[in-house]
């Protein structure tokens, strides 16, 4: 009975400070191994996540670039529109001054994309810290009163020692 109520006490954390805290934490292998596995799982959509990322980060640079090839190209084709006084130049001048303001509107949203995905970079990493840390701290928190478990009992052995000697 002593042993099972031992093991219930080394399964169950319980920390109470002045009667105003207290924390309950039943971690088992198959709780760590869970955890493990979620943050493996995690991990491994955060690298698919970023790859595409990366995709598509390449394919807007490329429609960039093509874009900026077309703008060129309009404008050789209005400036030779104008040479042979088209009456189609006012259309091709008013798609001109589309494209570029498409392509200028672009741009600042290429510098918002790669922004965001920094302050996601950077939230990420801060979230895994602070989970490596509460790992550590539960760790520990374990091996503490684990300590006190197995001091409290070698004290309660050593009085009921005293007790029975006294009879």
């Amino acid at each position: 009975m002593q042993s099972e109520q031992q093991s219930n006490n080394n399964n169950q954390l319980v920390v109470q400070n002045s009667g105003s805290l207290s924390f309950s934490s039943h971690l088992s292998k198959e709780d760590e191994e869970m955890s493990r596995s979620a943050l493996s799982t995690f991990r491994a959509k955060e690298e698919e996540i970023e790859r595409k990322k990366m995709e598509v980060r390449e394919k807007v640079q490329l429609q960039l670039g093509r874009v900026e090839e077309e703008t060129k190209r309009l404008a050789t084709i209005r400036e030779e529109l104008e040479a042979l006084a088209d009456p189609m130049r006012k259309e091709v001048a008013l798609v001109r001054k589309r494209i570029d303001s498409v392509n200028k509107e672009l741009k600042p949203l290429g510098h918002a994309c790669q922004k965001k995905e920094k302050e996601y970079k950077d939230a990420l990493e801060s979230f895994n810290e602070k989970n490596r840390e509460k790992v550590q701290l539960i760790t520990k928190l374990m091996e503490l009163v684990s300590e006190s478990e197995r001091l409290r009992m070698k004290k309660l052995e050593e009085l009921s020692k005293n007790v029975d000697s006294m009879q």
